[in-house]
């Protein structure tokens, strides 16, 4: 098992490294009849794209995609989906000092124990390139879902300490990416520009979290032991490059509070059954409550950064490292594209999952 492929009838396979010609991916399972808006496809892989922003990486990609197969007059077909982003960009003479150097929590050591060998441009397969593919794929699962009433949505709800307090049903989630920092709050916007500025001038990185949304999302999606909901959906969140946590509901703040506060009440409203309250985040045993689900995810600080570094070459030999080249100093951004993307992968799978299951 190679890892590279993620779902189970909504399936995608991704290959291609940071610094090769192309990425790309093949999309199975999608089925026939979705209109596929390749301008909204292109629109959302421009959310993500190197350069995009005003702050984060120098590098500048256009990030056009192509595709090659299961598309025929504007429509998918329901055979695989295939395409690729050709690099233009890359630079890969900025990482030749690390052709022999391991990157401090960088995966070039990692990578190495595992394969014997590693691709030192810009970290090959682990290099945050490869997340294109996904927002890709994302795109045509956002199509799919939206024909079923069903919306992903993501925003930056921290950058280091500047924490937004306000809840998301507080806040206008289509101001999102109108944001350079992807934060639907212009107040706490500026607080968070500034200080990814001041850490870029002092040669660092800072993390942040990131909070997502599902709304409209039928009752009776996910299963009841190993793949609930949530698990199937930590396990997306959790593949994305720098993510170090994930909380869904009332995340850990519910192990302080009583059961009594906690039980989400039920009604009954024109005949659809409602809660008044929401801790659950959409999910009760693995499987979903028809109510909004909503979950948040910590990212690390960026590993690549210019300040000088203590570690060691592949003798064991002590060495200094600053590194050279184009890098965000705050991935949080930049990563609302993806996290929608792979959070809209695991709904269009659950959704098209059930379809099965009642035939």
């Amino acid at each position: 098992m190679s890892g590279n492929s993620f779902g189970r009838v909504f399936k995608l396979t991704s290959f291609g490294e940071s610094h090769g010609p192309a990425i790309g991916g093949i999309i199975e399972g999608c089925p026939a009849g979705i209109v596929i808006d390749q301008d909204f496809v292109q629109a959302e892989l421009d959310k993500r794209r190197p350069g995009g922003t005003a702050i984060g990486t120098k590098r500048k990609e256009e990030d056009k995609i192509e595709f090659l197969s299961g598309i025929f007059e504007g429509m998918s077909t329901g055979t695989p989906i295939g395409f690729i982003i050709k690099n233009k960009d890359s630079a890969s003479s900025d990482y030749n000092a690390l052709i022999d150097v391991y990157r401090p929590s960088h995966a070039d050591y990692t990578y190495e124990s595992k394969y014997g060998m590693r691709d030192h441009r810009g970290g090959g397969r682990s290099s945050a390139r490869e997340t294109a593919t996904r927002v890709a794929a994302g795109a045509i699962a956002k199509l799919l879902l939206q024909g079923e009433g069903i919306s992903v949505h993501a925003y930056v709800s921290s950058v280091g300490d500047c924490v937004l307090k306000k809840f998301y049903t507080e806040l206008d989630l289509s101001l999102t990416y109108e944001s350079p920092v992807r934060c639907p709050d212009k107040h706490l916007e500026s607080f968070m520009m500034n200080h990814i500025d001041k850490v870029q001038k002092d040669g660092d990185s800072v993390g942040g979290t990131i909070t997502g949304v599902v709304k409209g999302l039928p009752s009776g999606l996910g299963e009841p032991v190993f793949d609930k909901l949530q698990a199937v959906l930590a396990h997306a969140v959790m593949s994305i490059n720098a993510v170090k946590g994930f909380e869904y509901g009332s995340g850990f703040a519910s192990s302080a509070m009583r059961g009594s506060a906690h039980n989400d009440e039920m009604y009954s409203e024109g005949g659809k059954i409602k809660f008044r309250t929401n801790y659950s985040g959409g999910v009760q045993g693995g499987i979903s409550n028809g109510a909004d689900i909503y979950f948040k995810a910590a990212f690390k600080p960026v590993a690549s950064i210019a300040k000088e570094q203590a570690t060691v070459n592949k003798k064991g030999e002590k060495a200094i490292l600053g590194i050279k080249g184009r890098h965000d100093p705050c991935v949080v951004p930049r990563a609302v594209a993806i996290v929608e993307s792979m959070t809209a992968m695991v709904m269009a799978d659950f959704l098209l999952l059930s379809r099965l299951n009642k035939r």
